[in-house]
């Protein structure tokens, strides 16, 4: 959405204007495309995806990644002028990043109280003896 809210922004703008604006370079290397990078110029990459592969480590990731998406959206709000059409995108996608945090943090501690439940092991071997024979009536 922000790309797109770029391209909105950028759409009919002069090569001057564009330059202006420092633009440039990007202009050069993706004319007014959207090239999902960061503001420091680095391309997005699969790099950016912490996957470890535990449960746990994952959802930790997975909420800290929300948190930057929302701290971003905040930024992006304090540098945009007062257009309502720029801004109010900017607070739903804000909005929207707080209640995917809230739903990573429920899926952590779902995760963790099913971790911590004790482990119970039932062993009825008179069954399991009858079982081998075809006799078991422990239904």
């Amino acid at each position: 959405m922000v790309g797109t809210i770029v391209h909105q922004l950028t759409d009919g703008a002069s090569l001057e204007e564009i330059e202006k604006a420092g633009l440039g370079a990007y202009y050069t290397d993706h004319g007014v495309d959207v090239y999902p990078q960061s503001a420091a110029g680095m391309a997005f990459s699969a790099n950016a995806l912490a996957c470890k592969g535990d449960v746990i480590a994952n959802l930790q990731e997975d909420l800290a990644a929300e948190q930057k998406a929302r701290a971003t959206y905040e930024k992006l709000i304090d540098l945009c002028c007062d257009d309502p059409d720029v801004v109010g995108p900017l607070q739903f996608l804000r909005a929207r990043e707080v209640v995917h945090f809230q739903r990573f943090g429920e899926a952590l501690r779902g995760v963790q109280d099913k971790l911590a439940e004790k482990k119970f092991y039932m062993n009825n071997m008179n069954c399991m003896n009858n079982n081998m024979n075809n006799n078991c009536n422990c239904n």
